[in-house]
């Protein structure tokens, strides 16, 4: 086999304005891009190091230098799933394969998977936690009739997802708690996200404090994403979740997203498509799925500042967007 190289870029982007959820608040993203160079081809990945799952910058930095030989040496993407668990790592390296793959045998991952990638598809926009009439000054300025991924902690719900409403009333609201809610709350105010017509509510309890879930009359269907990591992880969310969030930095890449994509719609579940905040390199390989996702959720380079989401674009006079990324492609 032909010597490979590997090189290995951090790019941190300032946020185009501070990112508040339940969680806390994020002002810049640190991103971490693989580049593996094989026969005069370089094929690239990204991953954005997530401190919920224990990661960090350093922490990734480490581990993709701790097998920076095997990958040089000519590790392929099946050997890779066995050598490091689903997570940032794991998706730069595994797409970055997947890009160099198709680049050497001159066709597109699409060919390689039969997932096509949509030229433009419609993606949720992300509103923050804030005073109410923040939040809906922000959605009303996103295109008409775009579904809202509507950051909320436990503070103010009824009166911020009325404000919303009002600033942008065709649009449908996804709510997002990000772990951020207990049982008690999240059982009094499902009456009133049904009455608000809120068509989805994602991770409201914390990851493995979910059993009340099975209990509950879920009013509005629920989304696992914080407790869904990879397709080992089904069989404890069947009667828990209705839907599951795919992001390739749980995965561990798009050979991990595509195993969980077939085995949750096998069991059942509706599919969400996520991702960190990110470039649209990040954004690519998972858009092979949109034709086949029930939500969409991949803003992400829509939120950095700079110019640091040039590589996605809105359609004019749509809620459309556009990825200008070339990963994939020969």
């Amino acid at each position: 086999m032909a010597q490979r190289t590997l090189e290995i870029v951090t790019e941190t982007f300032s946020l185009a304005r501070p990112f508040h959820i339940s969680r806390g608040v994020k002002e810049s993203a640190g991103l971490i891009r693989a580049a593996i160079g094989e026969r005069g081809h370089i094929g690239e990945g990204e991953c954005c190091p997530y401190p919920r799952y224990g990661e960090t910058v350093e922490t990734v930095l480490k581990t993709l230098e701790d097998v920076r030989q095997k990958i040089e040496q000519g590790l392929g993407r099946i050997q890779l799933q066995k050598l490091l668990p689903p997570g940032a790592a794991r998706n730069a390296l595994d797409c970055a394969l997947w890009d160099l793959e198709a680049k050497i045998g001159s066709q597109s991952v699409a060919d390689l998977t039969g997932f096509s990638p949509p030229r433009t598809f419609s993606t949720m926009r992300t509103v923050v936690i804030g005073a109410p009439e923040n939040m809906a000054k922000e959605a009303a300025g996103y295109p008409q009739g775009v579904p809202l991924k509507v950051k909320l902690d436990m503070e103010n719900v009824p009166a911020r997802l009325a404000a919303i409403k009002k600033g942008a009333p065709g649009s449908p609201i996804i709510i997002d708690a990000n772990e951020g809610w207990d049982e008690d709350f999240l059982e009094s105010i499902l009456p009133e996200l049904k009455s608000f017509g809120v068509i989805l509510l994602e991770q409201p309890l914390p990851a493995g404090k979910d059993e009340a879930l099975r209990r509950l009359e879920r009013l509005v269907p629920v989304c696992a994403d914080e407790a869904c990591h990879a397709s080992a992880d089904l069989p404890r969310l069947t009667g828990l979740y209705d839907a599951i969030n795919i992001k390739l930095d749980k995965t561990g890449g798009l050979t991990g997203a595509l195993a969980l994509f077939a085995a949750a719609k096998k069991q059942g579940f509706k599919i969400m498509l996520g991702c960190m905040v990110s470039s649209a390199l990040s954004i690519a390989p998972i858009s092979h799925l949109c034709s086949h996702a029930n939500y969409i959720d991949l803003d992400g380079p829509l939120l950095l500042a700079g110019g640091g989401g040039a590589g996605m674009s809105e359609v004019p006079g749509t809620a459309k967007v556009k990825l200008n990324a070339k990963w994939g492609r020969p």
